[in-house]
């Protein structure tokens, strides 16, 4: 089980989102504790991140350090990227 560790900006993109996104998140982030590459994508262009977990629209955007996932970015799909 990785242990989960999101940085600053990510903690103020998951405050913005709505009651109903931030749960699907979180709960998709309970689920890449137990196996963080289970349903990942490897981003082909890593300058935000090496992997994503896709929720709906939503993107987290990921990366390890160590044994632990670090989630550097959460957002809409259409702004995540740019």
């Amino acid at each position: 089980m990785a242990e989960v560790v999101l940085t600053r900006r990510a903690l103020k993109d998951l405050g913005a989102l709505d009651a109903q996104t931030r749960k699907r998140v979180l709960e998709r982030l309970r689920a890449g504790a137990l196996d963080p590459l289970q349903n990942s994508t490897k981003l082909s262009a890593a300058k935000l991140g090496t992997y994503r977990y896709r929720v709906g629209d939503y993107r987290i955007i990921f990366d390890f350090e160590g044994d632990a996932v670090v989630v550097l970015r959460i957002g809409h799909r259409k702004d995540i990227y740019s």
